[in-house]
């Protein structure tokens, strides 16, 4: 047997013996990583400077003002990924503060439903104008062309971690 050339290696064993092999995918997942982190951050400085809310809050209203008629804090809670105890208190908060309006669901008494108030519509929509500045501001050294070529590539990277998800599904 020649002993020149080695067999193909999976991902696996490559990460094993040559971790050298994936430099570059490990300073890919740590540059994206830092940017999200600061990006975000940003965001809930400034939402919290600016109007007294939380990054939370805010998703949780974006949520709602997408479905006027409501939704019950099950749906809430799957849609942004965060157990029903963190959707309850963040709700209760809401409510008090006159954003949000719950209610019994007319099928089923026990389901609670959700939504805005008029007040809390009003509230959500100014900052989601400011959150929208926000964001242009953070990419502003982005061209047009860099987006493009940038939510290209991302949009390939997300194929690519859903296809080696799936492949590592049991």
């Amino acid at each position: 047997m020649d002993n020149t050339t080695s067999p193909a290696l999976d991902a696996e064993t490559k990460v094993a013996e040559r971790p050298g092999d994936h430099e570059a995918e490990l300073r890919l997942w740590l540059r994206l990583l830092t940017c999200t982190t600061l990006i975000e951050g940003e965001l809930r400085r400034r939402l919290r400077n600016s109007f007294g809310v939380t990054l939370p809050r805010f998703d949780l209203m974006a949520q709602l003002d997408k479905t006027p008629s409501g939704m019950t804090l099950g749906e809430l809670s799957k849609r942004m990924m965060v157990s029903n105890g963190n959707i309850t208190g963040l709700v209760e908060r809401l409510v008090a503060q006159g954003l949000l309006d719950r209610r019994a669901s007319p099928s089923d008494r026990r389901v609670q439903l959700v939504s805005l108030t008029a007040e809390g519509r009003r509230t959500f929509r100014t900052m989601a104008r400011a959150n929208a500045d926000w964001t242009s501001e953070l990419f502003a050294d982005l061209t047009p062309a860099d987006i493009e070529q940038l939510m290209g590539l991302l949009s390939k990277t997300k194929q690519s971690a859903r296809r080696a998800r799936a492949g590592g599904e049991d």
